[in-house]
């Protein structure tokens, strides 16, 4: 995750700030964007997966790929999850409409 907003911090342009909405995660620390002067983060409130898109996004994947699997090895899973991933993502509309928010601009 330190690695991952490391990005963003490099990425954001000189005199801006990001903010960066992480769900309850475990990992996802009040303090761990501490060492980033340009990046802060707002933490969703427990229980809200309407507010978190990828949360309608695990549930599609699960519905339509991942349910009722069983797994021979690493590599399978990955294999499975990955054709998942690329099945969703095949229909660019479906993501749109599953992942916008009234407060996320995705088309700009």
């Amino acid at each position: 995750m330190i690695n991952h907003l490391e990005q963003i911090s490099k990425a954001t342009e000189k005199g801006r700030h990001a903010v960066v909405i992480m769900d309850g995660a475990g990992w996802h620390t009040d303090d761990i964007a501490n060492q980033f002067n340009n990046v802060s983060i707002i933490k969703l409130p427990p229980y809200s997966p309407e507010l978190n898109p990828i949360e309608q996004v695990w549930s599609w994947l699960r519905q339509h790929y991942l349910a009722n699997q069983s797994f021979t090895d690493y590599n399978e899973i990955v294999s499975k999850v990955c054709r998942a991933w690329n099945g969703f993502l095949e229909c660019r509309d479906r993501v749109t409409k599953m992942c916008q928010r009234d407060w996320i601009d995705l088309i700009s």
